[in-house]
């Protein structure tokens, strides 16, 4: 069985459980209300973040430097702020996981650095000297 078909079916049990012990310790109406509260502080944590990585993205560019860190930033705190929403303590854990800059960093660190030395590798010129031959024996349409 591949793992993605095997975490499809376990990622919903994992979190109908989380749900009932939760539930059950805090009640339904609390837990209801952590899912939404958690939900609304996460996309706005999200925007402030999304806001901080395009400006450093811009600054990159300035620099004249490839933003590679700033673009998987933005796309993991946009898959983030997806995770916020859905409703789950599991989903919620691996976006505000994923939405920290420390965390994020930790995780997306390595590929960034990745990108850029491949960048600067595809810096290869190819030198060489031309010779502009006239012929007079061509004919002119």
């Amino acid at each position: 069985m591949s793992p993605i078909l095997l975490s499809i079916i376990l990622f919903p049990i994992l979190e109908i459980y989380l749900f009932i012990k939760i539930g059950s310790q805090i009640g339904a109406f609390n837990t209801i209300l952590l899912v939404f509260v958690t939900a609304i502080i996460g996309v706005y944590y999200a925007k402030y973040e999304g806001l901080n990585t395009l400006k450093s993205g811009f600054l990159q560019i300035v620099k004249n430097e490839v933003p590679a860190y700033e673009i998987i930033s933005g796309a993991a705190i946009a898959f983030a702020a997806i995770l916020l929403i859905v409703p789950g303590f599991a989903t919620d854990f691996l976006g505000f996981l994923i939405i920290f800059p420390i965390t994020r960093k930790l995780i997306f660190g390595n590929i960034s650095n990745k990108i850029k030395k491949k960048e600067t590798k595809k810096n290869n010129f190819i030198d060489g000297e031309f010779e502009d031959l006239d012929d007079d024996n061509d004919r002119k349409i």
